[in-house]
């Protein structure tokens, strides 16, 4: 009951974005940084601990706290569930690309700028101890598992195919989910035990994501979630959540941070069985030759 209240209470854009621009009571100047970086990096503190924002604002854990409880939420997982909820009632790529133009033409005026800024908080995000630790974890789960299983649908469809293939380079076996609706149910027939999953998913738990998520606790299998946030009804479905940002909340998508994430983990593997890695790619040049007629095979001749 206490979780229903809470996400219906805050379940509009304008809701929230009355809540972080009128606060209820004054602040004091320390509370006034925190309102201040919540509202400018929505995407950071989706990613980050009170502790965390604590260092980044000049505060404390206890004022962050303090100050988001001032705002009217029940605490910093509160105030996610709302980011997330008010982006989700919103978003419709229409409306995400809508509010990205208005941004640009109201600071920046490049998209070029404007795409790099976005691009740099989510590298400040995958550079901080947190993330570093987080990516650990994930790599340490997925080494121990004899396949890794990767998900994602809508664009992120593309990053875990790009995904799988490296992975199939670095010596390891890799399936691919990445159909929707019925078609799903054919693909997670495939599971079996001694499979990983790595996730991408973000927001909302969603039907297919509920489905695979079922699956791999029927079967004990370990599950690695990138994602927006930690502490969301989401991110608590996983044993283990990288957080990286999509860009900025409520306009497009971004999706650089999420293959820098990924590449890190993919790279990791790799140095983790170096024998296994090497000789696949022995196996990839042969293979290569064999296709160009034992001539040279050029590298302009394929994506690498």
């Amino acid at each position: 009951m206490v979780t229903l209240m809470r996400h219906t209470r805050a379940s509009t854009p304008d809701r929230f974005d009355d809540r972080i621009s009128t606060p209820k009571r004054r602040l004091g100047s320390a509370g006034d940084r925190v309102v201040s970086f919540v509202r400018d990096n929505r995407e950071i503190v989706l990613a980050s601990t009170a502790a965390e924002l604590g260092a980044r604002t000049g505060t404390s854990d206890a004022t962050v706290v303090r100050t988001i409880q001032g705002l009217g939420f029940a605490g910093l997982a509160d105030l996610k569930d709302a980011i997330l909820d008010s982006l989700a009632n919103a978003a419709t790529p229409a409306a995400n690309m809508r509010r990205s133009l208005a941004n640009l033409a109201h600071s920046t005026g490049q998209a070029l700028d404007d795409v790099l800024q976005t691009q740099a908080k989510g590298l400040q995000v995958i550079r901080s101890d947190a993330c570093r630790q987080q990516i650990a974890a994930a790599v340490q789960a997925l080494d121990a598992a004899e396949r890794v299983v990767l998900f994602g649908i809508g664009p992120s469809a593309s990053l875990v195919a790009y995904a799988a293939t490296m992975l199939v380079r670095g010596g390891r076996t890799a399936l691919v989910l990445n159909a929707t609706g019925s078609t799903l149910a054919d693909q997670l027939l495939g599971l079996r035990k001694g499979d990983v999953l790595l996730m991408l998913a973000y927001t909302r738990l969603y039907n297919e994501v509920k489905a695979v998520f079922a699956q791999a606790g029927s079967l004990g299998l370990p599950t690695v979630l990138l994602t927006e946030a930690l502490g969301t009804r989401l991110a608590n479905r996983a044993d283990h959540v990288v957080v990286v940002p999509r860009g900025r909340p409520g306009g497009v998508a971004l999706h650089g941070a999420t293959l820098m994430a990924l590449e890190a983990i993919i790279f990791s593997l790799a140095a983790a069985k170096p024998e296994a890695a090497l000789t696949s790619l022995d196996r990839l040049a042969a293979l290569r030759r064999t296709i160009a007629g034992g001539r040279p095979f050029r590298d302009e001749e394929t994506d690498r």
